[in-house]
């Protein structure tokens, strides 16, 4: 037998014997008089001395994070996840039925103890316990030293785990929740209406990626999961809601990888009357904030860089930015007109090693020559701005310049955080755009977008001058905690299932 599996028996015996004496395995509750984080914060600083005039009293409760015996004399560490207090156990202090407990109690244990606070000789503020109550038996052994583990990703695949023994994993979930209430904080004090879109779509639109597909069997449709929300947010522009946002969870049926989950969460909004100048400085001003209100101020580490998020972001042009770095690669001179000639700039794409196909145009070979050579470089916040029309089929074009479209993306860390846009509403060149799509989807293009008449129809009513955002909350929560993978901050990342080594 293991020594895992031995532990497991012995901790089912245990239960056994507890049960045995009448104690409930399981009950139902416990009635504590507050946390053990409220007992350290309202005793931290008291001295032992007035704790022993005090004789303050307490009922709290917690899983065991220890368990320690020196004759008569036994201590625990109880934890509530948050803070940790000592529970010093003596026989002579308590019922014999609550110390008959105590000898049966095992590491991660949940336990209830009342009793009085005090400070021990060397100064440890604990509990002298009076009573103990059981509360629930963990039937499987924790890992004594967590951060020695080799297969980082047990992390994910029990996270559950991760989160008893990792205090550092739950400080990085406390901070995602501060990001996400500060968001909700500036939307809110900003005007914007909070609304939910469909997940489950007849067509798979607002965004360039190969959606998840699903089946409604009594309407005997196939449904997709949204990749965006984009397209309902903006019928609601065209409806009226001039300030509209929604905190999304949106599905793409892509690879995984540090920065990709098939499942992930964005920040997604629309504002009537104003251009993607205007999201980039209301964008500025949002990532301070919420900085502040996760963090505490405008810098965090990441990935052996300290980052700021302190105005004014860094702008690049994408075509300018893209000609400059080709011809640093290779050595000679390559211009922006380079990067508009289909020719020219498959030329620059293959010299440097990239593939092009066919179907692609100017406009997707200086995306792609961009994003190889660039993407890493960006480790400050930075806005890339003035996309290629080939590749934004829902952007607005330039007055003056057909070719490019009023878009810009965030990139920090090394890679992209936003992409927002001046809203493309004439509905005619949008038709334009989505037949453009349907000609590469026909090609081979998987992500292509789809024909949406729905879309096309509500534009026909009169979307105004709209500017519009997605911001990825999961990337955003990986530079404010200096996490290196997006499992590191999404709860249950999605995995390749492993066979369970215990069946």
């Amino acid at each position: 037998m293991s020594n895992e599996l031995e532990q497991v028996a012995q901790r089912k015996a245990k239960l056994a014997e507890l049960v045995a004496l009448g104690v409930p395995p399981y009950p139902v509750r416990f009635d504590r008089a507050e946390t053990i984080s409220a007992v350290a914060a309202a005793h931290g600083d008291t001295t032992g001395d007035v704790l022993e005039a005090d004789q303050p009293q307490t009922r709290v409760a917690g899983r065991i994070m220890s368990i320690r015996s020196f004759g008569k004399a036994n201590f625990l560490v109880l934890s509530d996840g948050l803070s940790r207090l000592q529970v010093y156990v003596r026989a002579d202090s308590m019922p014999a039925l609550d110390f008959e407990i105590f000898k049966r109690l095992d590491f991660g244990d949940h336990v209830g103890v009342s009793g009085r606070v005090f400070r021990t000789r060397t100064n440890e503020l604990t509990i002298w316990a009076a009573s103990i109550t059981f509360l629930a038996k963990c039937l499987l052994p924790l890992p004594e030293k967590w951060h020695g583990l080799t297969d980082v990703e047990a992390r994910y695949r029990q996270r559950y785990l991760d989160l008893i023994v990792n205090v550092e994993a739950r400080k990085v979930f406390e901070t995602r929740a501060r990001v996400v209430a500060g968001i909700r904080r500036f939307m809110n004090g900003r005007g914007f209406l909070e609304v939910e879109t469909p997940m489950m779509q007849p067509l798979a639109g607002g965004a360039l990626a190969r959606p998840f597909v699903t089946h409604h069997n009594t309407l005997d449709m196939e449904l997709y999961l949204r990749v965006a929300p984009e397209l309902y947010l903006k019928r609601l522009t065209v409806g009226g809601f001039e300030k509209v946002y929604e905190i999304n969870r949106n599905f793409r049926n892509e690879g995984i990888s540090t920065q990709h989950n098939p499942e992930f969460t964005m920040l997604e909004f629309y504002e009537a009357y104003v251009d993607y100048h205007h999201l980039m400085t209301m964008t500025e001003e949002m990532l301070a904030e919420v900085a502040r209100d996760a963090t505490g101020g405008l810098e965090c580490a990441f990935n052996g860089h300290v980052i700021s998020f302190a105005a004014p972001f860094r702008r690049l042009s994408l075509r300018h930015a893209a000609a400059e770095a080709a011809a640093e690669r290779l050595g000679r001179p390559v211009t922006e007109l380079d990067m508009r000639d289909r020719e020219a700039a498959a030329a620059v794409a293959r010299a440097l090693g990239f593939e092009v196909k066919g179907a692609h145009g100017a406009g997707k070979i200086a995306t792609t020559v961009f994003e190889g050579l660039w993407e890493d470089r960006l480790v400050q916040p930075t806005f890339v701005f003035d996309f290629p029309t080939e590749v934004s089929p829902l952007s607005k074009q330039k007055p003056d310049d057909p070719d490019t479209v009023e878009r810009f993306e965030l990139y920090a860390g090394g890679f992209e955080v936003a992409n927002g846009f001046s809203e493309l509403n004439d509905p005619v060149e949008q038709r334009r755009r989505f037949e453009g799509q349907l000609k590469d989807r026909a090609a081979g293009d998987a992500e292509a977008h789809q024909m949406d008449e729905d879309y096309l129809r509500a534009l026909e009513y009169g979307l105004p001058p709209t500017g519009g955002e997605g911001i990825g909350i999961d990337r955003l929560v990986m530079l404010l905690t200096g996490s290196p993978s997006i499992r590191d901050v999404i709860l249950f990342p999605l995995m390749r299932p492993i066979s369970d080594s215990r069946s």
